[in-house]
């Protein structure tokens, strides 16, 4: 039912499958027309992409793994926060509300509820928006990790609380620097890198965080091979939960549009995270994390190693790279008229050899068929 579709490739009459959002709000609602007023507007907000209705793959329903009345209300309480004038202020005086702490055990309850966690969506919010929808994603995917590496839920409750304010030390960094669209100097990656040490003073001033939470804060950026910082730290050196956060908070950057660069597909991240097992993070949380997000997100349309070209309609738990797909042309480009559905877990002969990106898909007429 609903398709990936960059904000280039929008044409007036297409419907909305899912609301686009913007900083805890809702912009437009599922199911909207869009008209060139409406794709104008995208543009203008830097929405990277939206999900659009195909009558091609009506069988196609993705939820998001927590509700969206949770993910935009923490959003929004994350937004206050970071919009408060603390400029000015000592980090031993920021005091981190209850509206994120509550946003946190409602993150928690909506995944504790779902029994097949899988991350298949691809992500669509804008540039703007990224320090907010940024920190709840890395609150998500953390608990998703925690939860496979079987964690209850007081471990899980001091995890989330690391990863949801894990870049709160950003409050100090001047704007001027934050924002940089182009490469930063020397002198301003130094003053980035502050922002683990103010983070864990921040948090370490609040005295109902536990300790492993503002550890986690601190080491985010260590890496397995010792090449991380502020410490430098190595292999067990840095805590579980710090390696599961820095994971999460690297996926979800690089599969995020940047004021400096664009997002990678999701299937090249899940690679180059799959790639970083006992070198930047250790394997069985990598494990732990990837079981868990499909590497082709549900309605991406990719190509058959057999020359057959479909949509993927879901991903099992622990197969990320071996989807279900709806067969929708032959080898030869030729539309498929019957429904013919092909399961990789079964198909040990087929894999994806590539996906298709929305100039490729045009040339197929795939909104024409």
């Amino acid at each position: 039912m609903l398709r990936r579709i960059s904000i280039d490739y929008l044409k007036p009459g297409m419907r909305l499958a899912r609301s686009i959002c913007s900083s805890g709000q809702v912009l437009l609602k599922e199911g909207v027309i869009l008209t060139e007023k409406y794709i104008s507007k995208l543009k203008q907000i830097n929405v990277p992409a939206v999900y659009i209705y195909d009558e091609l793959i009506s069988e196609l329903e993705v939820e998001d793994v927590i509700a969206d009345e949770t993910r935009l209300k923490a959003i929004s309480n994350m937004k206050k926060f970071f919009k408060k004038d603390t400029a000015n202020n000592s980090v031993k005086n920021i005091i981190v509300p209850n509206e994120l702490f509550n946003s946190i055990n409602e993150i928690m309850d909506d995944l504790l509820s779902n029994r097949n966690i899988m991350v298949n969506l691809s992500d669509i919010r804008s540039v703007d928006d990224y320090v907010f929808g940024h920190s709840v994603n890395v609150c998500v995917l953390a608990l998703i990790t925690g939860i496979a590496m079987g964690y209850d839920r007081r471990r899980l409750y001091n995890l989330a609380v690391g990863a949801m304010l894990h870049d709160i030390g950003k409050i100090k960094v001047p704007k001027n620097i934050l924002d940089k669209p182009g490469k930063l100097t020397k002198e301003e990656f130094e003053v980035i890198k502050k922002h683990s040490l103010w983070g864990y003073e921040i948090l370490k001033a609040n005295v109902n965080i536990n300790i492993t939470s503002t550890v986690a804060v601190y080491q985010h950026h260590e890496r397995y091979n010792g090449q991380g910082y502020p410490q430098g730290l190595k292999g067990k050196q840095i805590h579980e939960f710090a390696q599961i956060v820095g994971l999460v908070d690297m996926y979800d950057a690089i599969t995020a549009n940047r004021v400096y660069r664009k997002a990678y597909p999701p299937h090249e991240a899940f690679e180059m995270i799959a790639g970083s097992g006992d070198y930047l993070f250790r394997y069985d949380i990598v494990k732990a994390f990837l079981n868990h997000v499909a590497a082709y997100p549900a309605g991406t349309v990719v190509q058959l190693n057999s020359g057959e070209t479909g949509v993927v309609l879901e991903t099992e738990k622990g197969m990320s790279l071996r989807p279900k797909i709806k067969v929708l042309f032959d080898p030869d480009g030729v539309p498929v008229t019957r429904p013919l559905y092909m399961n990789l877990v079964e198909l040990k002969d087929r894999f994806i050899v590539r996906v298709l990106e929305d100039y490729q898909i045009e040339r197929l007429n795939f909104c024409k068929r």
